[in-house]
């Protein structure tokens, strides 16, 4: 049954979700959460450790999620959930865009998109901020500094043209700096 269900939660999530893997952010929080299969430490946990991974975000997230809750079969089920749709999305638009690419209804529907995309990924950002900045409902002035710190840092070296690899790694060992100073909590 968990099986199913993982299947269910992932593949409504992937049918209904636009924008990639931030966008979906806020929607896996919340089921996961809902369902008791994570908690909220142990996904921002995973949400970390998908971004550092190769492959797709919102499909790591999937798995971890997955294997998690339920082993191997929770992964793969969580994990073809999340997929399914969007390549079967895929398949219907590659069929029919062409021809109706220049509707003034389509052109609107794919501008509308773009705002609700940026909305999720705000959103996200905040819900993942507040568990890094408030970490188990207390605020810790140390960790806000320090999470501050390394955001304003990966920031600036993104602006500056430097790969995503050295960005993720900057930030990977200033979080593993931050575990020797006290009062911060990891």
């Amino acid at each position: 049954m968990i099986f199913l269900e993982l299947f269910l939660t992932f593949f409504k999530i992937g049918a209904f979700t636009f924008g990639g893997g931030y966008a979906m952010i806020p929607i896996i929080r919340n089921e996961v959460l809902e369902r008791n299969w994570l908690s909220d430490s142990a996904l921002v946990d995973f949400l970390a450790v998908s971004e550092g991974t190769p492959g797709p975000f919102s499909v790591n997230v999937a798995t971890y999620v997955g294997e998690r809750t339920a082993g191997i079969g929770g992964a793969a089920m969580a994990t073809l959930g999340l997929a399914l749709p969007s390549f079967i999305i895929i398949l219907i638009i590659s069929k029919v865009f062409f021809r109706i690419k220049d509707n003034i209804i389509v052109k609107g529907l794919l501008n509308g998109l773009k705002s609700v995309v940026v909305g999720l990924i705000a959103a996200a950002v905040v819900e993942v901020a507040a568990s890094v900045f408030v970490p188990g409902g207390e605020f810790s002035i140390i960790a806000a500094i320090a999470s501050g710190v390394i955001c304003a840092l990966c920031v600036f070296l993104s602006f500056k043209k430097i790969s995503p690899i050295i960005v993720v790694g900057v930030a990977a060992g200033c979080g593993i700096l931050c575990c020797f100073i006290p009062g911060i909590e990891i």
